[in-house]
């Protein structure tokens, strides 16, 4: 099973957005966020090729981020899951992966510093955030047996002008 980590696109600054009095698991993409993040998928689905399941956590950032991704992916639906809301369980995610082994390509969307803890963890076994993933940006990893902490190989980290740069033409 192939796992490949995107972070959510460009989104509505912080601190401006909590000015409007909505929550900030409300806070949407930019336009711009939106327009490099088409690019990024083109350049996903070039290097990683057909994905089997896409899952987003249920914040609206990476649903509008997984909605570019699955759009360039002819439609694929995207499974809305808990376990990448920031601060959840990593063996947590584990355990969700693990139930979707018959999966060849799983693509997930979420957060940082959510998502380099995973990726740290999943590579390691430590509980700490050793990557670096921009908004936009995205790594693959491979697992030989069942997903699990330590148990995975890093295949490739890329940041989002890359992946753009590859989604060119």
């Amino acid at each position: 099973m192939k796992l490949l980590i995107i972070r959510h696109a460009i989104a509505e600054d912080k601190n401006v957005w909590a000015q409007t009095g909505q929550g900030d698991d409300a806070r949407p993409l930019t336009d711009q966020g939106r327009r490099k993040m088409v690019r990024v998928a083109r350049g996903l689905r070039k290097i990683v090729g057909p994905i089997d399941l896409l899952a987003a956590s249920p914040l609206i950032r990476a649903q509008q981020t997984a909605a570019v991704v699955a759009a360039e992916y002819k439609g694929i639906p995207i499974e809305t899951t808990s376990v990448l809301i920031p601060g959840t369980s990593l063996a947590g995610f584990a355990e969700w992966l693990a139930a979707r082994a018959n999966h060849v390509v799983v693509a997930i969307v979420g957060h940082e510093p959510h998502l380099s803890a995973l990726a740290t963890w999943l590579l390691t076994g430590v509980e700490r955030s050793g990557i670096e993933l921009k908004k936009g940006a995205a790594c693959l990893i491979q697992f030989d047996d069942a997903p699990k902490e330590g148990g995975g190989s890093l295949c490739w980290s890329l940041a989002p002008a890359h992946l753009r740069e590859l989604g060119r033409g």
